[in-house]
């Protein structure tokens, strides 16, 4: 979180959100106090704050990653068709148009997305496809 105790975010493989409090591991169940956390930062496809990220026809695991900018205005995703995606943030309508979309040509899936330090690049990275 951005202010005093450290809170850690996790996303399990059944696609819940889960917090922590770091170090202790104390899950954080209090619905109205996770929802007065202020994060530092974002790298959660999950959250009412994400979900227009979704496509009308995506499943659960087509979106691999996001990254809110430093500014906390701005969220890029990563798919499984190569596709970076960057919209407004938050996005908690469904089914939000992006406000630009880079098809990556060297891979088929995006695996990460981040700002860089600058605040200005992003960058993605991919796995390297040997056939």
């Amino acid at each position: 979180s951005k202010f005093s105790v450290v809170i850690s975010k996790v996303s399990t493989g059944s696609y819940k959100r889960q917090v922590y409090e770091v170090p202790s591991g104390k899950q954080l169940v209090d619905q109205a106090v996770i929802d007065r956390i202020t994060w530092a930062t974002w790298t959660s496809v999950l959250g009412d704050e994400v979900i227009g990220i979704w496509s009308r026809h995506a499943e659960k695991a087509d979106v691999n990653c996001a990254c809110v900018s430093h500014s906390g205005i701005n969220l890029v995703t990563g798919d499984d068709f190569g596709m970076v995606k960057l919209f407004d943030f938050p996005c908690p309508e469904k089914f939000v148009r992006t406000c630009f979309c880079i098809v990556t040509t060297k891979s088929t899936v995006a695996i990460m997305v981040l700002y860089c330090f600058s605040r200005r690049r992003m960058m993605e990275i991919s796995p390297t496809l040997n056939l």
